[in-house]
């Protein structure tokens, strides 16, 4: 069962949030939050799989609110998906640091509703390609002289290069397809991969390649 936490000032984004997740066999609604201290809160309590958060509440905005639960080590397991009215450019790269895993317009259809939860809970990031291009021209926009990061040494030749297209974009699907090794290998490498560097999902493995200078805009072709 996939727990979830929903966490929007708006009652009815949460009702009928809840009345889509309720409804889908492996899928639960376990708290409701109208603000970004509640969404803490109860995401200490409740420790759910998955929190959808909204950016604009009060007492707490959601970019904080997300960085204190993603902060909090009894929680390394919650995963953070941002809902927001439109793709706001200024909240991709913020909320990627603070610890989001993915983006979800509130309009969204139910099935992308549902995929978005199923896929974050399975650790693994949702960014749309229109996100993922904006990411990547933000950090860019931010470059500084790369410096080979600390944490790179403990890893292996093999899962540096898995690290660097996961960085790019590329699934496990399309990994093992590109290096010829199985699904499952490509998977418990990258799984090793973010243990290795202390990051929580591959949202994060994102910005911390770009920001290193691993890997930079356009690099894979």
């Amino acid at each position: 069962m996939i727990r979830v936490l929903l966490a929007d000032d708006q009652t009815l984004v949460r009702a009928g949030f809840r009345t889509i997740l309720d409804g889908e066999p492996g899928l639960r609604v376990v708290a409701e939050a109208a603000d970004g201290l509640e969404a803490v809160r109860l995401a200490g309590a409740e420790r759910p799989d998955v929190v959808l958060m909204d950016v604009r509440m009060p007492h707490l905005d959601g970019l904080e609110a997300t960085r204190r639960i993603a902060a909090d080590p009894g929680l390394s397991r919650t995963r953070i998906v941002i809902l927001t009215t439109f793709e706001l450019d200024e909240y991709v790269y913020g909320a990627l640091r603070a610890g989001a895993s993915g983006f979800l317009l509130k309009d969204a259809e139910p099935a992308e509703l549902i995929h978005c939860v199923r896929v974050v809970a399975r650790g693994e990031a949702l960014l749309a390609p229109s996100v993922t291009r904006r990411l990547i021209a933000e950090v860019a926009s931010r470059a500084v002289p790369p410096q080979p990061p600390p944490e790179a040494a403990a890893l292996t030749a093999r899962e540096a290069e898995i690290a660097d297209l996961i960085a790019a974009g590329l699934s496990n699907e399309e990994i093992a397809g590109r290096l010829g090794i199985s699904h499952a290998t490509a998977k418990t490498h990258a799984g090793r991969i973010l243990g290795k560097l202390g990051l929580r999902d591959r949202a994060q493995l994102v910005v911390w390649a770009y920001e290193s200078g691993r890997v930079r805009p356009g690099w894979l072709g």
